[in-house]
C-alpha cells in the first residue's frame, strides 16, 4: 500500500513538476548531467539574504531524476541555505548511506531508489547540483 502511495507521489511530481522553469535574474545556474542516462537538469536559484527566494530547474531525463527535482525544490524554497543544504545532504545520505528520511518530505518516497544501485545516479542528481549552486551563490560579491 506504501508502495504504491511512494509511486504515486513520483508519478505526480514527474507529471506536474514543481518549480518548473528558469529564474532571471538568478545568483547561481548549474548545469548537472548524468552521461549514462541522459539526464539533464539546471537549477538556478536566488537568494533575499539568507532566505531561498527563488528556486526553478529545467531538464529533461527519467521519471526519478525529474521527479526528485520537483520534490528537492518544492522542499527547500523558501528556506534558509543552511536548511537547502541540509535537505540536500540528508537526501543524498538516505539514499547512498541507508539514512533516515525523517523530515524530507515527498522525498521520502525516493528512498527505494536506493536497492537500484544504477537509479541512485538519477535520483542525486539533482541534490549535487543545489549543493554546486548553493556554493557559487556564497562564492559571489
Amino acid at each position: 500500500m506504501a508502495d504504491d502511495l511512494y509511486r504515486e507521489i513520483i508519478l505526480d511530481h514527474y507529471r506536474h513538476p514543481r518549480h518548473r522553469g528558469r529564474l532571471d535574474p538568478a545568483d547561481a545556474v548549474v548545469e548537472a548531467d548524468n552521461p549514462l542516462c541522459g539526464d539533464l537538469i539546471d537549477i538556478s536559484v536566488r537568494f533575499d539574504g539568507d532566505q531561498l527566494a527563488g528556486i526553478a530547474f529545467e531538464g529533461t531525463g527519467c521519471s526519478i531524476s525529474q521527479a526528485a527535482c520537483s520534490m528537492l525544490c518544492d522542499e527547500v524554497s523558501g528556506g534558509s541555505r543552511a536548511r537547502a543544504r541540509d535537505v540536500a545532504d540528508r537526501f543524498r545520505a538516505m539514499l547512498v548511506n541507508g539514512g533516515s528520511a525523517d523530515d524530507l518530505g515527498d522525498l521520502e518516497a525516493l528512498q527505494g531508489v536506493r536497492a537500484y544501485p544504477v537509479r541512485v545516479k538519477c535520483a542525486t542528481l539533482p541534490c549535487n547540483a543545489l549543493l554546486q549552486a548553493l556554493g557559487h551563490a556564497e562564492d559571489r560579491p
